[in-house]
Order: structure tokens, then C-alpha cells, then sequence
């Protein structure tokens, strides 16, 4: 081979190769951690965190080539919460999807700046999270999951199948729902008038719900609405074991309530709402601001119904009723 032919050849060649290593590169492994606030055996904590990884793949993300997902469970105590928050802080992912109010409260206050995506926060521009729905500025952005006019839905669904309520409770923890109660009083000055009283129910232990459920069944004429609140979810079997005994009839957001044996749920399908939380993570990754994303509302409600639930609290229920349901338990 001539000289000049074995130069050419030899640039071409070195020209060619940043090209072909390039291809070869493997993909950037970008780190998500999601912070759950349930126990991680709870049948719901599972829900959610599967939705999510099945989100993420149908967008391309694939664990162990494009992307590093790691579920942590926070349990539904502030202790707990805080000491993953400031684990998680302390890794740097790239994203922290934050499910619940005291995750994202706890995230807020160690004043990061990692982009954070939250999944069923309550009233988030009230609790001071972020700056508006449409502008949530900063680093946070999410899906949020009820408002406070979902009380008087849960109040008119309790009263189509038990027309002699005339006393509602709504119970949640103080310290983990703070917000409850502001949303009990905007639903008093809303327009939304009922003859049916609506009150708290303060409670922060399980002796406490079995004390306030035992109180409440005393009105033949009650019922209970167990609040989007993770340490009622925590204590779900107590809350349903203890209405069953003393025959009070419980509405909640959850589908999980009833399929343990409580009347009936209506609130956004919370596997939705993790599954729909991977769009905000896709986009954040792929260079977007998350402050520049509008905060979204749930867009699928679901009502499911315990038809031997009903039977049990001696309650007649409409046919037109159940074919409403979404799911009807028999």
C-alpha cells in the first residue's frame, strides 16, 4: 500500500471511530426515588408503586439500562417520614416523587433543590407547597388528589343509602392532616348546605378510633367519613373492624377500605394518579422546569360499593344506586 493511501485510510479511520464508540456508549442511568407514605405490606403502598414502575416503562424508562427506580416505604409516622427524607436528600437523585402531605412537608423544610413530583397532595397551594396550580414555581410540581367539595359528595353518597343520617364525622390525624380542618370549614361556607351535621374527629392512636367509633355509633343516625389521610389508611383494619361492631356505616376515598369490609369509597383511583405522575418525570428528565408545570387535578374517580356491608348495617340500597358503582362487592 502506498504511503498516501495508508494516511488516508488511517484518518478516516480515526474520524470514524469517537462516532462508533459513541454508539457503543450504554445509556445514562438516571436515579428516581419514590417515597410512598405507607407500610410497605399494605395492599394500597403496593398499588401505587407498581403503577409507577409501569408508567415509567411504557414511557421507555427501563430499570437497569436508562434508569435506577428505588421505592422507599415510609410508613405512616413522622419519625420514619423524616428519617428517609433526610436519607434520600442526602443521595441526590435526580427526582423524588413524594406521595403524601407530611413527605412533602418534610421534603419542603430541608429546603432542596431537587426537582420533586408529589402524587396525592392535598390542597397544596393552601398548605403553602407551591405558589399556584397553574405556576407552582421552585423545584415542586405534581398531581394533586381531593378538595374540600368532595366532602359534600361523601356527605350526599352516605345519605342516598341511609336517608335517616343526620350526623357525619370526619376522621383524621391532626398532626399528619392539618388541612382537614380548613376544608371542613369552606365546605360549611360553601354552598353546599346539608341538614346533615359534619364534624371532626380529632384522633392519633388506634384507642383513640375505636373510642371515637364506639361514641359515634351511639346515633342510630351516623356515619363516618375516614379521611385521604395516611395515618387513618394505616390503621384501616381498625377503623373498618371497629364500624362493623358498632354498626356505622364508613365512606372513604380508598377502594382498599372496602374490599376489608367497609361500606363504600369514592375518591380519584390512586393507581392512576402514580401512573400519571411518570409524565412530570419524564419531562423533568428530559431538561423541563418542574416549577413550569402546572400542577394537574385526578381525572378518574371510581365509586365501589359492599353490597354485604350494606346488608349487615340493614340498609336498603337502590338498584339505580349500584349501577353507579364502578365495583359492587357481594
Amino acid at each position: 500500500m502506498r504511503r498516501r493511501d495508508f494516511v488516508t485510510l488511517l484518518g478516516g479511520t480515526v474520524a470514524a471511530w469517537p462516532l462508533t464508540a459513541r454508539a457503543q456508549k450504554p445509556e445514562q442511568l438516571r436515579r428516581i426515588i419514590v417515597l410512598v407514605g405507607l407500610d410497605e405490606k399494605d395492599a394500597e403502598a403496593q398499588r401505587r408503586a407498581k403503577a409507577f414502575r409501569l408508567g415509567m416503562r411504557d414511557l421507555g424508562w427501563i430499570e437497569g439500562r436508562n434508569i435506577q427506580i428505588e421505592i422507599r416505604f415510609t410508613e405512616s409516622n413522622l419519625e420514619s417520614i423524616n428519617k428517609h427524607v433526610a436519607e434520600v436528600t442526602r443521595l441526590a437523585p435526580d427526582i423524588i416523587v413524594a406521595n403524601s402531605t407530611p413527605v412533602i412537608a418534610a421534603l419542603r423544610s430541608t429546603k432542596s433543590t431537587i426537582p420533586i413530583v408529589f402524587a396525592m397532595v392535598n390542597d397544596p397551594v393552601g398548605q403553602g407547597f407551591i405558589s399556584s396550580l397553574a405556576h407552582p414555581g421552585a423545584n415542586i410540581t405534581g398531581f394533586y388528589f381531593i378538595d374540600f367539595e368532595m366532602v359534600g359528595k361523601w356527605v350526599n353518597l352516605l345519605s342516598d343509602v341511609k336517608p335517616s343520617l343526620s350526623q357525619v364525622a370526619l376522621m383524621f390525624n391532626p398532626d399528619t392532616s392539618a388541612y382537614f380542618d380548613d376544608f371542613l370549614r369552606s365546605f360549611k361556607m360553601s354552598q353546599q348546605s346539608t341538614p346533615v351535621e359534619v364534624q371532626p374527629i380529632h384522633v392519633r392512636s388506634v384507642a383513640e378510633v375505636e373510642s371515637a367509633i364506639a361514641e359515634l355509633g351511639r346515633n342510630p343516625g351516623c356515619g363516618l367519613i375516614a379521611g385521604s389521610d395516611i395515618f387513618i389508611v394505616g390503621v384501616r383494619k381498625t377503623v373498618v373492624k371497629s364500624a362493623q361492631e358498632h354498626r356505622v356505616p364508613v365512606i372513604s376515598p380508598y377502594r382498599q377500605f372496602v374490599v376489608d369490609g367497609s361500606l363504600m369509597s369514592y375518591g380519584p383511583d390512586t393507581a392512576d394518579i402514580f401512573r400519571r405522575s411518570t409524565s412530570y418525570v419524564d419531562r423533568i428528565l428530559k431538561g423541563e422546569s418542574p416549577g413550569n408545570l402546572p400542577v394537574q387535578a385526578p381525572s378518574k374517580f371510581e365509586l365501589v360499593f359492599n353490597l354485604n356491608t350494606a346488608k349487615a348495617l340493614g340498609l336498603s340500597v337502590r338498584s339505580s344506586f349500584l349501577q353507579l358503582a364502578d365495583e359492587v362487592i357481594e
